[in-house]
């Protein structure tokens, strides 16, 4: 098992909103997720900076890097694009963070 810890920004006043789609998140978003092996999967938010924080568990990342280009993947990276940053291709925006400090 492998953690992957990220990095997104949230445009300024949609915390709520943010939070009430996650707290609604489609089903076949999170079988897929599951599917791939992911697990543990935490979203933080730093109300400071609108920084969101995401920390997971993989068992295969290579499964979780065939994700973008999964439909339900695409569908909800439209349907978050209004409050977030995103790529050209709908992705959020996301900065890998490095572990340097683990304990289990």
């Amino acid at each position: 098992m492998q953690r992957v810890a990220f990095k997104m920004k949230l445009f300024p006043g949609n915390e709520a909103a943010y939070k009430e789609r996650h707290d609604a998140i489609w089903p076949e978003l999170v079988a897929l997720l599951k599917s791939t092996g992911i697990s543990a999967y935490s979203i933080f938010l730093d109300s400071e900076t609108h920084t969101l924080f995401g920390v997971l568990q993989v068992a295969d990342k290579a499964a979780m890097d065939a994700l973008p280009q999964q439909p339900a993947m695409q569908n909800w990276w439209a349907y978050m694009r209004d409050l977030m940053e995103t790529n050209a291709d709908g992705s959020p925006v996301s900065s890998p963070l490095q572990e340097v400090f683990y304990m289990p």
